[in-house]
């Protein structure tokens, strides 16, 4: 065997990762939020790219966004004859007051209470040791130990709390939240503290008929009781703000029904409308060596994210156009009529790669006049009628929920049952596939829906 070296020429294809295509894709995942963001941040650092104005052409034809917002107040959800809107209401971005988080409404009450110093200190420490369910999250010796105080003093401090609204805040455990909202209420119902302190895991399973036996009551009265618990909150504190997070959603597109077509608009309102400076294009001109360089490269970038924003309009333009093609019959009559539609379909459909629909699709919503959906809602796996015709897992879903929501609570219908109310409309299910969607729908089983 003979070892050396020798020069070869071979040519190969492959995809480089330009930063222009990484610009390109990235643009192209970002909801209209986010892009807003990343424009923002694009503009601070690119002094060659700027701001047009948005305002009337000279001939008073109105602006883009007044086009759409008048388009949208004559045929959309704001009714026919809506007042017009002035321009500085304009927004489709809806403000909403920022809700307290749970630790400063209990801190707001604290504040209204008498209590020594030591006391309030203490309180205030195992305040910033609840969770955002609202239960405490540190044992009273823990506690006791990190405030060098004792054990007594801290559930003194503690009961304080318990004491505040909302009812069950500060429990250590699922009994004693429901044991404290249930000491708030007046119903001397004697069973309600006896199922929460030892019978709660029968009650979640639906075994009514093991508790009554057990108790010596009547299966009626297990069931009051039990309705009286579910009016509980397990999680007291759940209804308040977590700081942050965001409390809406703004569509990437609108889906408007006009006449018997639908039209689709790329909600392009948040953002800003781009150009690249005149006076850099100027400057590049006259400039020479590395001032010469490096205005070409900000000019460069520039173009390429004003490129890269409408290459991010026409795409999700024309996926969102085929995703109405392939779904038209939901948009007409509702979600019970959602079909199958896979990735592939749409793309080829609109001549891209999968990927560049996954992208197109991903955390973007559509405001649609069957209410506002996410686009990753149109695609579906799904089941055969007996025409040979798709149905939608959502839709398939909607069905068992209509089917068990007109049920008799006596006799609730079981898992195959429900295979075969389905298989009566022309859809052949499994059970265990109804058990499956029945259970990502949160829907218990039938032991646990009877009434007695």
């Amino acid at each position: 065997m003979r070892l050396g070296f020798e020069l070869r020429m071979q040519q190969t294809q492959r995809l480089v990762m330009t930063p222009e295509l990484r610009q390109a894709i990235t643009v192209l995942q970002k909801p209209v939020a986010e892009l807003s963001e990343l424009i923002a941040g694009e503009l601070l650092e690119n002094p060659c790219l700027e701001v047009e104005p948005r305002e009337p052409s000279e001939d008073g034809a109105p602006s883009e966004v007044g086009r759409l917002l008048d388009f949208l107040n004559r045929g959309g959800s704001h009714g026919a004859g809506a007042p017009p809107e002035r321009e500085e209401d304009t927004s489709f971005e809806p403000f909403t007051p920022r809700m307290p988080t749970l630790a400063e409404h209990l801190h707001s009450q604290l504040g209204l209470l008498r209590l020594d110093r030591a006391q309030e200190r203490i309180a205030r420490f195992l305040i910033g040791c609840i969770d955002d369910h609202g239960y405490l999250a540190v044992s009273l010796g823990e506690a006791a130990a990190q405030l060098g105080a004792t054990e007594e003093q801290v559930e003194a401090a503690l009961k304080v709390i318990q004491s505040l609204d909302p009812p069950g805040v500060g429990a250590r455990s699922l009994q004693e939240c429901l044991l404290i909202q249930w000491a708030t209420l007046d119903d001397p119902n004697p069973l309600v503290p006896e199922l929460i302190r030892h019978h709660l895991q029968d009650l979640a399973a639906g075994r009514i008929p093991r508790i009554a036996e057990r108790l010596g009551v009547d299966c009626a009265a297990v069931q009051a009781a039990a309705d009286a618990i579910r009016n509980l909150d397990p999680k007291p504190g759940r209804r308040f703000g977590g700081g942050d997070e965001a409390r809406y959603v703004v569509p990437d597109v609108f889906i408007e029904r006009v006449g018997q077509e639908y039209v689709v608009m790329v909600n392009e309102a948040p953002l800003p409308r781009l150009s690249v400076s005149t006076h850099y294009r100027r400057l590049l001109d006259a400039a020479d060596g590395h001032t010469r360089r490096y205005v070409e490269e900000r000019i460069q970038s520039a173009l390429w994210l004003i490129r890269s924003i409408e290459q991010r309009r026409l795409t999700l333009l024309r996926v969102t156009e085929a995703i109405v093609r392939f779904q038209r019959e939901f948009f007409d009559r509702g979600p019970r009529h959602l079909r199958p539609l896979t990735l592939r379909e749409v793309a080829q459909a609109v001549g891209v790669h999968e990927s560049t629909v996954s992208r197109a699709t991903s955390g973007k919503w559509a405001q649609t006049p069957q209410g506002m959906f996410e686009l990753k809602y149109f695609f579906s796996s799904g089941v055969e009628t007996g025409h040979g015709e798709g149905v939608a897992a959502e839709a398939v879903k909607r069905m068992i929920a209509d089917l068990i929501r007109q049920e008799d609570p006596a006799r609730p219908l079981s898992d195959q049952a429900l295979a075969e109310a389905l298989a009566a409309q022309g859809l052949r299910i499994a059970r265990r596939t109804v058990a499956k969607y029945r259970e990502e729908m949160g829907l218990p089983n039938s032991g646990q829906r009877r009434r007695y």
